[in-house]
Formats: C-alpha cells, sequence, structure tokens
C-alpha cells in the first residue's frame, strides 16, 4: 500500500479578470444589471473593446506546480499574499477545480480556509458541529462521543447554542478549529485563518495541531508566521508567483525566503488600499534615518525610526498599530504597540489620517537583516494585517563590540566597575 495522500502534478489554475459576468438571480440582480445596461457604450453591458479576451484578460493564480505529501507529514507553506497559496489548499480542499493538472488526495479532508468555512450562519453552534461532522462523513454517534471535547477547545460553550452569525471572528474560528481538528480528518489543512485568534489560542491550536501529526495524520498549513511554521512543520514548500520556488527542510527554505523580502526597502505602500475599506486601511511603512530620510540601511550605533501611515475612515475603539520584527532564522526579535507609551489604550480614535511612528535607539539589534510586519488590532482581533512588507539592514557601521556575543540583540547596558580591596571594602 502506497504511503502517499496526496500527489499534485502540473497543478495550474487560471482566472479570467478584468469583465464581470452578471447572473440574475435576484430583483437587486436584476435592476443592477439593467442600470449598468442603461449606461454602458453599446447597451450590453460591456464596452466593445472589453468583449475581445486578450491574454492578458488572465491570471495564473498557479502554474505547473508538483509535490507529494506522505502520510504523517507536517507541510507548510509560506510566501508573500497573492502567491497562491490559498488557491492551492481550495484545490486540494475541493473548493474549485484546477484549470490543468491534478491532485490525487487519499483520505477525508476537513480544511479551515477562512473564518466561518462551512458554516452556516442562522445555526447554532452546536447544530454547525453536527453539520460539519455529517459533511465530513461521520455518524451522529461518532460526533456525540467528540462533542464535549470540541465545546471544551473552542472555549465557547456559554455561546453554543447560540447562532454563528451572532459570534465574533475570534468566536468564530475558535469553534471552527475545533471543529475541523477533532472530527478525525485523515488530512487537516489549515490557512492563515487562525491569526484572527488570540496568542494563547494559536499556541493551543499549534499543540492541536502536533497531537494530529504524531497520531500518524497529515497537517497543510499555510502562515506567515515563520516561529510556528519552522517549530511544527518537517518540510516546507515556498510558493512564489505561483510555482513553487523552493522546497525542503524548514529552516533552510525560510531563510532563503526571508532573505528575499530580501531586496532591501525603506518603503512599502500599500496597492490593496482602496474605497472598499469602511473602516480602516495601512497606507505605508517606512524606515527612516537618524535624520527622518527614507533609508534601507541604518547604522548599528545610531537611532532609527519605524514609521505607519494609516486612514481612519469610522471611529475605532482600542486600535492598536503594531509592527513585528523577524531575523532571517524566523525568530521574532520584538513586537511593539502604538499604545504601548502615547496614552491611547481605550480610547476612540476618529476619521482621518494618522501616523504612528516608533523610535528604536542605537546599539539594540545586531547587524543584518530584518524582516517587517505590520498590523492593526481591535480587542485582540486583528483588523488588518500585512506581512513581510520589508526588508532592511542594520550595518556593522559604529559595531565594536564582541563578534561572539550570543543572542538576537545586542542592547548596550549600562555597567558599573568598582575595585573592591582583600577586605571587600571599595577602594578609594
Amino acid at each position: 500500500m502506497s504511503n502517499l495522500v496526496i500527489r499534485v502534478e502540473n497543478l495550474s489554475k487560471r482566472y479570467k479578470i478584468g469583465v464581470a459576468k452578471y447572473r440574475h438571480d435576484t430583483l437587486r440582480d436584476q435592476i443592477t444589471y439593467g442600470l449598468r445596461t442603461l449606461f454602458s457604450r453599446d447597451g450590453l453591458g460591456v464596452t466593445p473593446s472589453a468583449q475581445r479576451s486578450a491574454p492578458n484578460d488572465f491570471i495564473w493564480a498557479l502554474k505547473d506546480v508538483s509535490f507529494e505529501v506522505k502520510r504523517g507529514e507536517v507541510i507548510g507553506f509560506i510566501g508573500r499574499n497573492g502567491a497562491g497559496k490559498s488557491t492551492l489548499l481550495k484545490i486540494l480542499s475541493r473548493i474549485t477545480e484546477p484549470s490543468a493538472g491534478f491532485a490525487e488526495i487519499q483520505g477525508r479532508v476537513a480544511s479551515l480556509l477562512e473564518v466561518g468555512t462551512g458554516f452556516q450562519g442562522e445555526l447554532t453552534g452546536r447544530e454547525n458541529i453536527y453539520l460539519n461532522g455529517a459533511i465530513l462523513g461521520m455518524k451522529k454517534a461518532e460526533i456525540d462521543r467528540k462533542f464535549d471535547e470540541i465545546v471544551a477547545f473552542s472555549e465557547v460553550e456559554k455561546f453554543i447554542d447560540t447562532p454563528v452569525k451572532r459570534y465574533s471572528s475570534g468566536m468564530f474560528v475558535r469553534l471552527a478549529f475545533a471543529v475541523a481538528a477533532h472530527l478525525e480528518p485523515e488530512i487537516l489543512i489549515v490557512d492563515e485563518v487562525l491569526a484572527v485568534g488570540d496568542a494563547s489560542f494559536q499556541k493551543k491550536c499549534l499543540g492541536k495541531m502536533d497531537d494530529i501529526a504524531r497520531g500518524g495524520r497529515t497537517v497543510l498549513f499555510v502562515s506567515h508566521n515563520m516561529g510556528s511554521v519552522g517549530q511544527l512543520c518537517g518540510r516546507v514548500l515556498w510558493v512564489d508567483q505561483g510555482q513553487v520556488k523552493l522546497s525542503g527542510h524548514p529552516a533552510k527554505v525560510i531563510a532563503e525566503y526571508l532573505s528575499s523580502s530580501g531586496t532591501t526597502s525603506s518603503i512599502w505602500t500599500n496597492s490593496s488600499a482602496s474605497v472598499n475599506n469602511k473602516r480602516f486601511y495601512v497606507r505605508s511603512v517606512r524606515v527612516l534615518a537618524e535624520d527622518n530620510s527614507p533609508s534601507a540601511v541604518v547604522p548599528f550605533d545610531r537611532l532609527f525610526r519605524i514609521e505607519v501611515t494609516y486612514v481612519i475612515i469610522n471611529p475605532i475603539r482600542d486600535l492598536s498599530i503594531t509592527y513585528q520584527l523577524k531575523d532571517l532564522q524566523g525568530n521574532v526579535v520584538w513586537g511593539s504597540w502604538d499604545t504601548d507609551t502615547t496614552g491611547l489604550k481605550h480610547s476612540v480614535r476618529e476619521p482621518g489620517h494618522y501616523k504612528s511612528i516608533c523610535k528604536i535607539p542605537g546599539g539594540l539589534l545586531k547587524p543584518g537583516r530584518y524582516v517587517l510586519s505590520v498590523a492593526s488590532h481591535n480587542n485582540r482581533e486583528v483588523i488588518a494585517r500585512h506581512a513581510e512588507v520589508l526588508a532592511f539592514d542594520v550595518s556593522e557601521l559604529g559595531y565594536d563590540l564582541n563578534l561572539n556575543r550570543a543572542g538576537v540583540i545586542t542592547p548596550v547596558l549600562e555597567w558599573e566597575v568598582i575595585r573592591v580591596d582583600a577586605t571587600g571594602s571599595a577602594a578609594h
């Protein structure tokens, strides 16, 4: 019997972009289509030039992807936003069809790809547990046996008989992960959705996925948290522009990926910011030298700043702008919140354009390359997250410390040296 549970060969997925095809299932759809038709150039809802499909009307989300997964393996998938990771997992979860190639999957698959995957909002948490179990092909007796364990893990006992449409995104993820992980799938697929949960719950989820793997089941895991990927996964695939750029040992692949983030840059502009954001969006992130000029290289012994500019569209209470630094091994060096010292905790930030600026003293970061991610939080839930937006270097200029000292950071701390004579009293 083959030990392979997943075989992917020349898998490709192409999407058509530009021209929308309208369905008219509801009165609202019909009215919308009628208005579009009325104001279009040719009365058909599209302009003549839009009717002709050109080669650049298509985008390849995946192109000729091939790999194999053995039973019991834990595989991590990393890459920038839009690289094709989620499309790949949707195909493996049988949510979407490939345009070319194929994927053979042996075993029952449970997937958690976005908040509320497979959940019906009008049903209660209890009812959704049984619904998801039935979708996985489980009998009621099997679900009954796991029910108490699922509810305890999710920590939503108080709301288990409440329709899930009233759940917060954090509660949604807790219950959805608990269902996916406990209903005994042979293959568990988890996307970056765990980033919505708080730190303690993420840690619990990682522990559960490790238990699943130790039990001989297979886990496919997408995350921007390189520390979690390195800790949990035995192999990592780096997906870039729809293709597998590198596959291998986690430490090697993560280091290559982070260093590619990698041509250093002092400025990141959010190309996805749009009028569709109803509450908040980040406009840009900059690394600023001591003189406030953008710089991708900062001297070891000089102060520098991290600046996040953003727009608040509707008032937000308890907003925190945060960033996280990682080294090229995926270690989190530190994270910082703009509510740490500004007195803005529990306040309401009114609509407007803002800058949050963090000052970092010289003599703290060891020479090397660092990768910066930014996020915004509200009541411990993520509003927006942008991973690995910048990479910058700390140069050895001014670094006259012991080159062999260990540690992720190199703080220059205050010391005092006192000569003490043989009797134990201080010498004068």
